[in-house]
């Protein structure tokens, strides 16, 4: 299938140019080898290298989000670099034969793109069955659009969240990949409109220029400030810009037919600029801020193009940086790079028992980064480059030749594929419904209806011992605090830890769901206090579900204190999740009782961070042992509320 538009609309040919070479090797982030110098012929030299940068800054978010709140802005460098090459691929393609060949483009799409995506789902399914069956929960769905290229509107109708996650997605960076091929699917057909009713290069940049603005302002309009961003993040026309803008950069390159920039002096730093004004960025923009959304990543993807353009100049001190070996080399791998990262950084974890922010993460990202080099080097070696040289027919013609020799190295290969594929559909089909984190507080939940309902049947037996409870304060204890004067409110968190609290703890009452918010916790002490269920020692954990991110979360706080007074005393327990805003939740909760002498902070959050491996896969709700330890750490913060000769600290 072919489409010719107006042939005047494309540049002069250069029929020096071998047909064809370049079109071959183009990707989701196509190689820089393949993009002419100037809009005609040559390459266009320090590309990879921005790749290199691109991928670093991903992993780097992935790894140590705290540090680098905004590295996600390196998958918006990847869409702008991406939509300067596609664009000037196609142009090329007009510029040799007269028209854009849709069916080669796209089999040329297929062949960069599924090899190493197919590579990577089937190895890391089973690893991740090994590791802890919780990463597979939803499984099914995250492998349909990863080969269907869907993820981000699988996503957005499952109705989970990247920025506000409770628990890790095996294959969660692919929604990156799925708009960039909904955008291969399309541009073609849109561009071949522009060089056909455009009356200019420049008219044609300004119009997909303005489209790019289109998009960043759908996303801005969209976005609620407070709520989750996912909708507009995932969404591919809200997220477009990054692509759009590179289109439109290589318009307006092919309309100058030489390098973008003025030859002067000043000229000279705009690459260097753009990437310290884009590193700034990495370092303070964050994606729980309504800047991000409304501005910040439209302004990465500016400084991002003007990285690129500063690429098509003669090549100076600026492109040299950007060429240097590793750069290059990891620039060449990053689409593999980009692939394996996330799931390698989940298994490694789950089999290392680590999570983000404990005193040895440092240890399983080292792990990760090399582990993820190597397999994309493989990837790249003995994958990724025979399809891309070969196509699938002549791949699969060299694989049948070569077991038709009766080799034994290829028939051990090809014994081994298929093993790992069947045991990949085995572990899809096998997945579990729900992670043992659901389980758990599932099981918990029915245990605590079960004690409650005893409670109040016994209440209203023989009158209610809370009653009396309510007007007594901590002074009134005469020795160290018991289950009996403890009463908890929280969410699933403080649910998971409900048995063992029983035990240890007799006579605790605890009331705890799951979902529930620092907002919603004011009616329920509130209700609670009316009641007289209120205890000399009231618990609180709350926050697990958007920290203090919802409007309201913190006067909801100051309502509770209010409502449970200044003489009893108060534990807070500090929260634990893979979420980013999670260190700024626990430093808020801090600071927001500090005024109150009679509230105790439980450092759960410490606790985990210096004794990993307490934690289920979703890195939030403790496990077998965690829940053992989660009692532990709030029977000391107890035990530290009246000394042993029955005085009050508090």
């Amino acid at each position: 299938m072919t489409i010719a538009p107006h042939r005047a609309a494309a540049p002069a040919a250069d029929a020096a140019r071998p047909p064809g070479r370049a079109e071959g090797r183009s990707s989701a982030v196509p190689a820089a080898d393949d993009v002419p110098s100037s809009p005609h012929r040559g390459r266009i030299r320090g590309l990879d290298g921005l790749r290199a940068l691109a991928v670093a800054a991903v992993v780097a978010y992935h790894l140590f989000p705290r540090a680098v709140p905004g590295g996600f802005l390196g998958v918006d460098a990847f869409f702008v670099v991406s939509g300067f090459l596609i664009t000037t691929l196609l142009l090329r393609d007009v510029e040799r034969r007269g028209r854009i060949s849709l069916v080669p483009f796209w089999v040329r799409r297929a062949r960069r793109l599924l090899p190493a995506l197919a590579l990577v789902v089937v190895v890391s399914l089973p690893l991740a069955r090994a590791a802890d069956p919780d990463l597979l929960v939803g499984i099914g769905r995250e492998v349909l659009g990863a080969l269907t290229f869907s993820t981000n509107w699988l996503a957005i109708a499952a109705g989970t969240s990247y920025f506000g996650a409770t628990a890790p997605e095996l294959f969660q960076p692919f929604w990156s990949l799925a708009i960039e091929e909904q955008f291969y699917l399309v541009w073609p057909l849109l561009l071949v409109l522009l060089l056909a009713f455009g009356r200019s290069w420049r008219g044609r940049a300004r119009v997909v220029g303005a489209a790019a603005l289109a998009s960043a302002l759908l996303m801005a309009v969209l976005y609620v400030p407070g709520g989750d961003p996912t909708r507009v993040y995932y969404g591919t026309v809200t997220h477009a810009f990054g692509l759009l803008i590179g289109a439109a950069a290589a318009f307006a390159w092919t309309g100058r037919g030489a390098s973008m920039l003025p030859r002067t002096r000043w000229a000279r730093w705009a690459g260097p600029a753009s990437l310290g004004a884009l590193a700034l960025l990495v370092v303070v923009l964050r994606a729980d801020g309504t800047f991000a959304y409304r501005g910040g990543i439209l302004l990465g993807s500016a400084l991002a193009a003007v990285a690129v353009v500063a690429c098509t100049g003669p090549v100076g001190a600026y492109v040299r940086l950007l060429e240097t070996r590793p750069l290059v080399w990891v620039g060449e791998r990053s689409y593999g790079i980009y692939l394996w990262h996330w799931p390698v950084i989940l298994v490694i974890a789950a089999f290392a028992g680590q999570e983000p922010g404990s005193s040895t993460w440092w240890r399983v990202a080292v792990a990760a980064v090399g582990v993820t080099l190597v397999a994309a080097w493989a990837s790249h070696r003995w994958v990724e480059q025979p399809v891309r040289e070969l196509g699938f027919r002549g791949v699969a013609a060299r694989i049948g030749s070569s077991l038709r020799v009766g080799a034994p190295g290829p028939r051990v290969v090809a014994g081994v594929v298929a093993v790992a594929v069947v045991a990949a559909a085995l572990v899809v089909v096998t997945a579990p419904s729900v992670s043992q984190a659901q389980c758990a507080v599932e099981a918990a939940q029915r245990e605590i209806a079960q004690r409650d309902a005893a409670a109040r049947e016994h209440a209203g037996a023989h009158g209610s011992g809370d009653a009396a409870d309510a007007a007594a304060g901590i002074a009134a204890l005469t020795g160290p605090v018991t289950g009996e004067d403890v009463v908890a409110f929280g969410d699933s968190v403080l649910s998971a830890a409900a048995p063992t609290m029983y035990r240890e703890l007799p006579g605790i009452r605890i009331d705890a769901k799951p979902i529930r918010k620092w907002v919603d916790a004011d009616e329920i002490v509130e209700a609670a206090a009316a009641k007289g269920e209120l205890r000399p020692v009231v618990v609180l954990n709350f926050g697990t579900n958007g920290g203090f991110q919802f409007p309201g979360s913190a006067k909801a706080l100051g309502k509770v204190l209010d409502a449970i007074g200044p003489d009893r005393a108060v534990v807070v327990v500090t929260i634990n999740g893979i979420s980013h805003w999670v260190p700024d939740a626990n430093a808020e909760l801090r600071k927001l009782v500090a005024s109150h002498p009679n509230v105790h902070v439980a450092d759960w959050h410490a606790y985990v961070a210096a004794h990993p491996g307490l934690l289920h896969a979703d890195r939030t709700h403790p496990n077998m042992t965690g829940v053992e330890r989660y009692t532990s750490v709030l029977e000391d913060a107890l035990d530290d509320l009246v000394p042993a000769d029955g005085g009050s600290r508090s």
